[in-house]
Formats: C-alpha cells, sequence, structure tokens
C-alpha cells in the first residue's frame, strides 16, 4: 500500500509541472471564452524546434549507442503500431453507432504518435530526475508511420470490399502504400524529427544545440501545452456530435498502448538492461496520439472519415489523457518496477 501512496503523491506533483500546468491553463481559458489565440504559423515552428531539438539529442546519442540494442526495439516498435492499428479498429467495429472509416481513421490517429506528448514526457523525466536513452525518441517514426500506414491500407481494402469490386489490384496497392509511406516521410513532424537527427548523428552540432535549442525547448514547449489545451477543450463540442464511443476509447486506449510498450520495454530490459527511463519513453510513445503528422496523413487517405471524430477523441480527451495521467502513471511504475 506505500508505494500506492507515493505514486497518489507523484501524481499530484507531476499535476503542478510547468507542463501540465500549462495545458490545464488553456482549457481553462477556453473555458472562460478567452480571445487568446497563438497564430498557426507560431505554432508551427514550435513544433519544429522541439523536434529539431529532440532528434539533434537523439542523433548525438545514436553515435555512442549499440546499435545492435537499436534493432530489436526498432521491429517491436513496428509491430506495435501495426497491433494498436488492429486492436483499434476491432474494439470500435463492434460499437454502435461508429461507422467503419471513423473507426479505422481513429485507430489510425491513436496508433500514431504526438510529437508534443514525447516533447512533455522528455522534460518529466528530466524533472523526474530518471535517465532514459537518448536515442528513444528516433524509435518515433518506426511507430508513426507503420501505424498511419495500416490504417489507410485497410480503409482503402474496406472500400474496395464495399463496392466489390473483383479485379486484381495487388500492384496498385504496393504503389499506394509506397505513396503513404513517402507522404508521411515528407510530414512536416517526422521531417524536422528525421532530419534533427541525421544532423546530430552525421555532423558535431553541439554548440547550436547548447546555445540555442536546448535554452528555447522547455519555454516553446509550454507555449505548445497552452494551445493544446485551448484545442482540447474548443473541440469537446465537436465531440458531442458523435458518437459518445469515441470518447471511451479515447480515454482507454492510451493507458492499454502505453502498458504494451512497457511490456516490451521491460522485455528490453531483463534482455539486454534497457533502462527504466527508457521503458517509460516507449511507453509514451505509444500512450500517445497523433497532433501533427496524422491528421493531414488520415484526412489525405481516408477523406470519408469525419475529422470531428478522431481528431476530436484526439485531442479533447486522448491527448489530455496521455499527458496528464500516462506520464506521471508510466514514470511511477517504472519507478515500482525497476
Amino acid at each position: 500500500m506505500e508505494w500506492i501512496s507515493e505514486f497518489l503523491i507523484k501524481l499530484l506533483s507531476q499535476l503542478q509541472t510547468p507542463t501540465l500546468a500549462f495545458l490545464i491553463g488553456g482549457m481553462v481559458i477556453a473555458a472562460f471564452k478567452s480571445r487568446l489565440q497563438i497564430p498557426k504559423p507560431i505554432y508551427e515552428f514550435i513544433v519544429f524546434m522541439l523536434l529539431m531539438r529532440i532528434g539533434l539529442n537523439g542523433g548525438m546519442q545514436i553515435r555512442d549507442a549499440n546499435f545492435m540494442e537499436m534493432i530489436p526495439l526498432i521491429l517491436g516498435t513496428i509491430a506495435l503500431g501495426v497491433a494498436m492499428v488492429f486492436l483499434g479498429r476491432l474494439f470500435l467495429s463492434r460499437l454502435p453507432g461508429v461507422t467503419t472509416e471513423d473507426g479505422i481513421a481513429t485507430a489510425g490517429l491513436f496508433g500514431a504518435v504526438s510529437a508534443s506528448t514525447l516533447a512533455a514526457a522528455t522534460v518529466s523525466l528530466e524533472d523526474s530526475g530518471m535517465s532514459y536513452d537518448a536515442w528513444v525518441p528516433a524509435l518515433y517514426p518506426f511507430m508513426d508511420i507503420p501505424a498511419l500506414v495500416t490504417a489507410i491500407v485497410m480503409a482503402n481494402l474496406a472500400r474496395r470490399r464495399a463496392e466489390a469490386n473483383a479485379g486484381d489490384d495487388a500492384a496498385a496497392e504496393r504503389l499506394q502504400i509506397r505513396s503513404i509511406i513517402t507522404q508521411s516521410l515528407r510530414g512536416s513532424a517526422l521531417s524536422a524529427l528525421l532530419l534533427g537527427m541525421l544532423l546530430g548523428l552525421f555532423s558535431q552540432p553541439e554548440s547550436v544545440f547548447v546555445g540555442f535549442y536546448d535554452p528555447l525547448f522547455r519555454g516553446l514547449l509550454s507555449v505548445l501545452m497552452l494551445v493544446m489545451g485551448i484545442e482540447a477543450y474548443e473541440r469537446l463540442n465537436d465531440l458531442r456530435k458523435v458518437a459518445l464511443w469515441f470518447a471511451l476509447y479515447a480515454a482507454v486506449a492510451p493507458i492499454l498502448h502505453g502498458l504494451m510498450a512497457f511490456g516490451l520495454g521491460y522485455l528490453a530490459h531483463v534482455a539486454f538492461g534497457f533502462s527504466a527511463g527508457g521503458t517509460v519513453v516507449l511507453a509514451l510513445l505509444a500512450a500517445s496520439n497523433s497532433d501533427v503528422s496524422g491528421p493531414p496523413t488520415l484526412r489525405a487517405g481516408i477523406p470519408e472519415a469525419n475529422p470531428s471524430a478522431y481528431i476530436g477523441a484526439s485531442t479533447s480527451v486522448g491527448t489530455p489523457v496521455a499527458i496528464a495521467f500516462c506520464i506521471p502513471f508510466f514514470i511511477g511504475l517504472a519507478e515500482a518496477a525497476f
């Protein structure tokens, strides 16, 4: 019972951290009908800066990492990205009032990764004094891309079945999958993260990292959390327009996905000493739901799906659950388990 009380204390203390305080603050001012707005170009620049910082740090750490340790986690992360979409599709397809397209798009968004949640997770780990393998955030695309590709391919297959097309379009399907992967890699979030990672890996960016990207990281993250808090509250009305089942899924999926990834990280810890902090980052990659690369990719790949369903579920329920609950939960779980 003592560890439970310690965990609850930890949870309450996390709610007072700047990361979560700004998220809650954004929701509060939105509830009071504040006209405060952050221009979209500034928001996009903030996301770019955060991902570049994470990518640079990860790339610099990969230079000194044991690549053989990364391979099983890369394979496991890819499998997780695909499995989360299948599980979400299976769950949502059994619920009343949920269309096939909306269910698949929502499962795809919750299988993909949130850049802001990843940034918040790394800051919370640093605040709690828990070290992690800095290359772990580089697993981001190995979960994000397979999840989005799986969702779009599933939606296309469902569409073809509904239209009862009997032709053999395997070649066209392969082309489409290639196009989806290319589109995802060209998205702003993944491009920034991969660019930062490559620069950190193949150049010597320590001076610009220490002098520019790192000092701005926490301040920019607080602004991003404020924006996400405002959006989360504003999309509550969108979510009310569709089945309440989306809210249920959005509340449960981050925790379930995070536990799946936490289990993978713990197995890696037993096998080759993967760190507790790395396991937390891996769990929070899975617990997050895409807020940057996912929505435009799904909007293009599954145009029949209702954005109010999958984006509303993600920003109004999924992201607050991932940040406000899953971050302190998995930090506390790691402290108890390792």
